[in-house]
């Protein structure tokens, strides 16, 4: 079976932890895991998670790697990096994950405006019909941020909010975070136990 491939970028909305959680279960399905982050999103990082990463793509790739674990095949592109493999069609990876999105990436995306390698990689996954998923962290969201989302999601873009259900019962922070990365995987077909269905045991 041919080796999947998915891009996780990471942006400046709160909820960098379900980006970490979710690298770690596609690491864990034995996939192919292409890293980007945003300036504002090393700055949740920093804030949220209590992690200082930062500097050249190899340092932050290393920085990584110690979160996540050494499992599975990981790389980390910087934004500026247009040569980076996925910046083409041609190499386009099997599907797309914005985890958090932010307002301002989802509007550029719905816009077509590619201006680092974040935006044009998802401007890839658009042309060339591949899964593109963005998992907005926002509240209240206005007209505008529905309207670009109801227009991506005309274009065949999944629009996954974190939100969490609370059928499962859960019982601390992580069930929560589980939850909606398990719906994220749900979402490009990742098999998983990270939380119980309606109706199981």
């Amino acid at each position: 079976m041919k080796q999947r491939h998915f891009v996780v970028a990471i942006t400046g909305a709160s909820g960098s932890i379900y980006a970490l959680r979710l690298i770690e279960e596609l690491l864990r399905s034995a996939a192919r895991v292409s890293v980007l982050i945003t300036e504002a999103g090393f700055a949740v990082l920093r804030e949220e998670c209590g992690l200082e990463w930062g500097g050249a793509a190899q340092v932050v790739q290393e920085q990584l790697r110690q979160r996540v674990g050494n499992g599975g095949e990981l790389r980390y592109y910087a934004l500026d990096d247009l040569f980076a493999p996925i910046a083409s069609g041609s190499s386009a990876p099997d599907a797309m994950l914005v985890v958090p999105c932010s307002m301002g990436t989802l509007s550029r995306i719905s816009c077509g405006n590619a201006g680092n390698l974040l935006e044009r990689a998802a401007d890839v996954m658009l042309k060339e019909a591949r899964p593109l998923v963005l998992v907005p962290r926002e509240t209240p969201f206005n007209a505008i941020h529905l309207e670009h989302m109801l227009k991506l999601s005309r274009l065949g873009v999944r629009i996954v909010p974190a939100m969490p259900g609370f059928y499962h019962q859960p019982q601390t922070m992580e069930d929560l975070v589980d939850f909606v990365v398990g719906k994220v995987l749900d979402s490009v077909q990742v098999e998983h136990t990270l939380f119980r269905r309606w109706g199981g045991e």
